[in-house]
């Protein structure tokens, strides 16, 4: 686990655009017997989200935030080579992103780390449209589809090309896997069934509410993706939503003629 001198040490490097003082640190980091691994998982990607934070927050500026992450991503290309490599597993993975380029960044790391773990990976990124992903999966024959970083507004397009892959059946095998807190929050933690409206019209108004919330704390807050929030937000609604929607009664009342 990287001490929090090297994160600071790093980041301060990297906000300056300061190349060769960043593969120094990291290079120091590896030589105190850190792994590539360990460096991918303990100071590469937490100085990524850092970097989308402070962005989102105002605290750097857009030419910070491009070479920050420009500098990061020839880290990541220079410390690939030196991944250790387990025992081929006979496993193959196609790893797709978000269009912007912190997603990006993240798919090619998660594409890393499975080959380091012996699986053949294809990295498509996130400039690929749906027919194109269908047709690379029907003739590479994947065992894990995973899409990684995908915005909200994508969702949608995201659903479809599940409903598209399971309907022709072109791997029947295959799992696809979800990355991000919006499908963690969609489809886990706004459906629990103790916090969530049983009605299908409060369904309607509290699953909107959690969108309109989430899409507004991203905007206008500090955090990067807000679903949580935007949960808890709306949770204390339900009782109320609950207690408005309630279906009326036609039978009569007890007692009545």
């Amino acid at each position: 686990m990287a001490n929090q001198l090297v994160l600071d040490r790093y980041l301060g490097t990297l906000l300056a655009g300061d190349r060769p003082a960043c593969r120094a640190v990291i290079e120091e980091t590896l030589q105190t017997g850190m792994t590539a691994n360990n460096v991918y998982m303990d100071v590469i990607w937490p100085i990524m989200a850092e970097i989308d934070k402070l962005y989102r927050q105002d605290r750097i500026n857009a030419a910070q935030e491009a070479f920050a992450t420009r500098i990061n991503r020839t880290i990541v290309d220079q410390l690939q080579n030196k991944l250790p490599r387990k025992v081929i597993k006979n496993k193959k993975v196609v790893v797709c992103s978000g269009a912007n380029e912190q997603a990006e960044q993240g798919g090619q790391m998660i594409t890393d780390l499975f080959e380091s773990d012996g699986w053949e990976g294809r990295f498509l990124g996130g400039k690929v449209n749906n027919d194109d992903i269908l047709a690379f999966v029907h003739s590479y024959g994947p065992d894990v589809l995973l899409l990684y970083g995908i915005a909200a507004i994508d969702a949608p397009q995201i659903r479809h090309l599940i409903d598209t892959v399971k309907s022709i059946n072109a791997c029947p095998e295959m799992k696809i896997m979800l990355s991000g807190g919006v499908f963690l929050g969609a489809f886990f933690m706004a459906t629990d069934y103790v916090t969530s409206p049983s009605q299908s019209t409060a369904k309607l108004i509290f699953g909107a509410g959690v969108g309109a919330l989430t899409v507004l704390i991203r905007l206008k807050g500090g955090y990067p993706e807000g679903v949580c929030y935007a949960i808890l937000l709306m949770n204390p609604i339900v009782p109320a939503l609950e207690g408005w929607l309630r279906p009326k009664r036609f039978a009569p009342q007890k007692g009545a003629q």
